[in-house]
């Protein structure tokens, strides 16, 4: 693999200036949205949810959305090569595109492969991410087998800043905001390119990237509701061995949300996605827009008793173009109804959810979840919980037809293919021990029937397959006055039940461990370690790995901080996918500027 160190000389980056770990202390009732679809505190959801912070992001230092990920329990992410290859994400075990996906609500898995890839979405513009493990139909519908991602993006932000690093990479970012909290305006753009590395071993040559985006927002406050609206654009260019990829990526959203009356709160959105890739070598082009409409009402039926009631509407196209023909133009439109019910009596809080969705391609599909939780005193909480889930073949799998070899068509899609299902349980247990130290640990078992796969003598697309995913996850945080400690480990068991064999991709052990020093106002570093046993693949599997990267900060003016980043410290040679290289010991330099916001 690659075996070099280079470092850029140094940079500039102007950003949100980096708080001191004394400030970090832990927040009571930090809200999230994505598990329940209405604002709730973090500690009082009965499933398990992370959030990350803007604080967390730059503290973390990583350079992009896929590298913050990996750090996170229960996902097992890969790339294809250097920063603009592929990345794949696995939620607890199950398929890449059984995570949905959603920026700022707004679902961007496509519709013809199923999935997003986080490869060309800039850190920059990203404010908070919500991460719910575990399934989520009975909320948001399909795709949510696994868990879902839920990214928000900056607002009315005021900052710079500039990176450049190793394998020549250069990224400059600026972002302006006016305005209150209730009324503003913001914008973000910005530039990224590299050199980049070669991605495989095959044919050595750097293989870069580009990378141009852009964010508009805005709040207005009308009477007792807020307007609220964004659009999103990104250009990214991409190399690989055998030629280049484009892709432009386009979201935008308009919310109103606000109070009917004192008890009942609702919001309507309206909201558009475009993405298109296009891969020249092969002719190849796919694309795909989502246009979507939600009503979502939050009742307060009384102190101790929550009623949310939605609607979702949606309507998809998927298009692609090999070699100059028209192989998939499709069109199909969804409309879910949902309902939960959350209660509480002395130490008890249950969850009861419901969602029916009618589909033009698949008919129609109801989903159930349950979940309850029981403080067993004011530090030690149990919850347990019930949930099914359930993916809409994409176009590709319904309609593709297939590549034509030796007189006969493969990988045909398949237009009679059903939905695929799953049923998960879960226990998770939570310990603050004293009010610094967290710890929370969850077990898993999930069973998913009906999984798409491509077989048979021509590798059409079949329902055949089953899979059985079970595992637990142990997290913990210690919160210090100049010291911030956390981890999570994982250990889990992605398993083929028609040929017991384990699903590609996924390690059976995974581990990651920060830790945060602060030495005084100015100066403060940083270690993460990272490791992984070995995952199986297509030919043979991916070896186990560790990785040590290190992170230094001074903060030599008010609104200024200079930062360095040492990534695998140890240079060693690691795989994430067999066949494709991975970056050495290499380094980033920034420095950020903090506005006024």
């Amino acid at each position: 693999m690659l075996n070099r160190f280079k470092l850029a000389p140094l940079a500039v980056a102007l950003s949100i200036s980096f708080p001191a770990i004394a400030d970090e202390a832990k927040t009571i009732d930090t809200v999230q949205v994505t598990a329940n679809r209405s604002e709730l505190a973090l500690e009082k959801a009965l499933a398990s949810v992370t959030v990350i912070s803007r604080a967390d992001i730059e503290r973390s230092q990583v350079t992009d959305v896929a590298d913050l990920l990996s750090q996170q329990a229960g996902l097992d992410v890969v790339r294809s090569g250097s920063t603009g290859g592929n990345v794949s994400i696995f939620t607890r075990g199950s398929n890449s595109n059984h995570t949905l996906v959603l920026i700022n609500g707004v679902r961007i898995n496509t519709a013809t492969q199923g999935n997003y890839d986080f490869s060309n979405l800039p850190l920059a513009m990203i404010e908070r991410v919500e991460i719910v493990r575990g399934p989520r139909a009975a909320l948001w519908g399909s795709d949510a087998i696994g868990g879902v991602i839920n990214i928000f993006t900056r607002e009315k932000n005021t900052f710079a800043e500039f990176r450049a690093g190793s394998y020549g990479r250069a990224e400059v970012d600026v972002g302006f905001g006016y305005g209150d909290e209730k009324n503003n305006v913001g914008a973000v753009l910005g530039y990224g390119s590299a050199e980049g590395f070669s991605a495989t071993s095959f044919n050595p040559d750097n293989d870069g990237f580009r990378n141009s985006h852009l964010l508009l927002n805005g709040k207005l406050a009308i009477g007792s509701h807020s307007l609220s609206a964004f659009v999103m654009a990104i250009d990214a260019f991409s190399e690989f061995d055998q030629g280049e990829t484009d892709r432009k990526s386009r979201q935008a959203g308009v919310v109103l949300t606000g109070k009917i009356t004192d008890d009942w709160h609702h919001s309507v959105s309206v909201s558009h996605s475009y993405d298109k890739l296009e891969t020249p070598v092969y002719e190849s082009v796919f694309g795909n827009r989502r246009l979507a409409f939600d009503w979502i009402n939050t009742i307060d039926a009384n102190e101790h008793n929550r009623i949310n009631v939605g609607v979702n509407w949606s309507e998809e196209h998927g298009y692609s173009d090999d070699y100059g023909l028209l192989t998939i133009d499709e069109t199909r439109r969804n409309t879910g109804l949902f309902a939960t019910w959350r209660g509480e009596f002395v130490r008890n809080t249950f969850e009861l959810s419901a969602r029916r969705d009618n589909n033009s391609q698949f008919g129609g599909k109801t989903t159930g979840q349950a979940a309850w939780g029981f403080d067993i005193n004011d530090d030690m909480r149990l919850r347990a919980s019930w949930g099914e889930g359930f993916r809409a073949p994409n176009f590709n799998e319904l309609y593709y037809p297939g590549f034509f070899f030796f007189g006969d068509f493969y990988y045909k899609g398949n237009p009679d293919l059903q939905p695929e299902s799953s049923r998960s349980a879960e226990l998770g247990f939570t310990f603050d021990i004293d009010g610094r130290q967290t710890i929370e640990l969850s077990g898993y078992h999930t069973s998913v029937d009906d999984l798409i796969a491509f077989e048979g003598p021509l590798a059409s697309a079949v329902n055949i397959k089953h899979a059985r995913l079970k595992g637990v996850e142990l997290e913990y945080r210690y919160q210090g006055e100049s010291f911030l400690l956390s981890a999570n480990a994982g250990w889990q068991d992605a398993r083929d039940l028609d040929n017991d064999s384990k699903l590609l991709r996924r390690a059976d052990r995974k581990l990651n461990i920060k830790a945060d020093f602060e030495i005084n106002e100015q100066w403060d570093w940083g270690l993460d370690f990272q490791a992984a046993s070995a995952r199986p693949d297509f030919g043979y599997p991916a070896p186990g790995y560790g990785r040590l990267d290190a992170r230094l900060g001074f903060r030599f003016a008010k609104a200024w901080r200079l930062e360095a980043r040492l990534e695998n410290l140890g240079d060693n040679d690691y795989e994430l996918i067999p066949g494709y290289n991975t970056p050495g010991r290499s380094g980033l330099i920034s420095l950020r500027w903090n506005g006024k916001n």
